[in-house]
């Protein structure tokens, strides 16, 4: 099975969350072809999570987990820890009171 490129996937999430109106933005781009993304939402009260993709050696499962999460400014230095070991990272933030990331809805959530 052929893989999306790190921009088409952050592309395409970008444009499912339009769609139900959840603002998102690109806050770091990454490596086009190959690089992780990390999605922090934010809920706009001074709270955040971030998540990034874990493989689950057991299963072979690709899930979303939560690597951080607590205060917007913990949450932003834990992010900004990972871009230092990894460049090439992705950031993408999701504003939502709701707390809506869409990270566990079918094409997203595998």
């Amino acid at each position: 099975m052929a893989r999306l490129t790190a921009e088409f996937w952050v592309h395409a999430y970008l444009n499912r969350l339009r769609m139900v109106e959840i603002p998102a933005f690109v806050v770091a781009k990454g490596d086009r072809t190959a690089g992780a993304v990390v999605i922090k939402l934010n809920t706009l009260d001074g709270q955040a999570v971030a998540y990034q993709r874990s493989f689950d050696m057991s299963s072979g499962a690709r899930k979303w987990v939560d690597f951080a999460s607590g205060a917007e400014t913990e949450v932003d230095m834990a992010v900004a820890r990972q871009r230092g070991f990894d460049p090439d990272l992705w950031v993408i933030e999701v504003e939502d009171r709701s707390g809506r990331h869409l990270l566990d809805e079918p094409g997203l959530a595998d």
